[in-house]
């Protein structure tokens, strides 16, 4: 995304979930120079803390697959900023396990809870908010796991899936009300997620995305009109909505 396509966020109220590093710092970042409040939210209290000075916001620790935690991080971005009008709903995690012998169900429960249920229980918990000042928009987090298959790690690719079909399916679904749904699919990019494959990539020569180049398609589309599109971005190309192919219908 270039300058140009940079929006004016003065006096718009962010928040940001999984904020403390990799794309969800950068993003926190963006928008805050792009004029926005940011309420940064996360479980790395210390660092999250430090990121939320830098940029002269907010911190609240979440633990985003709690219910519970994702409508008390809504209820602090409430009292300290008075309103919310956009959402990067970004927490996740690597799974670390498949569905064969290698199965774990601590780490499939970490995996969906964070990539999954983080996205479904922080949209239930702002949409009140969003309606309350007349709409907003929310990012979700995906990945390009969520547009194609991933033999290596299938869970990651399920949660990823299902984020892009939620982002499909509540795009139009909130229109009526001012609330702009899309999600992000980043492929390799800068992130703790990548560390334990980080040098795999190197040796086949993967580039990986900075998450700067993330963070600028997240801004752009908090600010625009679009909604229930999938964008991804790539390393060599610009971001842009993944062109879904139509089903067929019945005969």
């Amino acid at each position: 995304m270039n300058e140009a396509q940079t929006p004016e966020l003065t006096g718009k109220i962010a928040l940001v979930t999984g904020a403390a590093g990799g794309l969800g710092a950068a993003t926190s970042r963006a928008l805050s120079a792009a004029g926005a409040r940011v309420v940064v939210s996360d479980l790395a209290e210390e660092v999250g803390r430090e990121l939320a000075k830098e940029i002269g916001g907010e911190f609240i620790r979440c633990d985003v697959s709690r219910l519970e935690d994702n409508h008390a991080m809504v209820e602090f971005a409430l009292e300290c900023c008075g309103g919310l009008d956009l959402v990067h709903l970004n927490a996740g995690v690597a799974t670390g396990c498949g569905v064969g012998e290698d199965f774990e169900l601590d780490k499939y429960r970490r995996a969906m809870g964070a990539n999954l249920d983080g996205v479904i229980f922080g949209t239930h918990a702002v949409l009140p908010a969003l309606r309350a000042r007349g709409g907003g928009a929310i990012v979700a987090t995906a990945s390009l796991a969520g547009l194609t298959a991933v033999p290596m790690d299938a869970i990651y690719a399920a949660n990823k899936h299902a984020v892009v079909g939620l982002a499909r399916s509540l795009g139009p679904l909130y229109e009526a009300d001012g609330i702009r749904f899309n999600a992000i699919c980043p492929g390799f990019s800068e992130s703790a997620i990548i560390d334990e494959i980080r040098e795999g990539l190197a040796a086949e020569g993967v580039p990986i995305i900075p998450a700067e180049q993330v963070a600028d398609t997240v801004v752009h589309l908090l600010g625009s009109e679009r909604s229930g599109e999938c964008w991804f971005v790539q390393a060599g190309r610009e971001a842009a909505a993944f062109e879904f192919r139509g089903i067929p219908g019945p005969r």
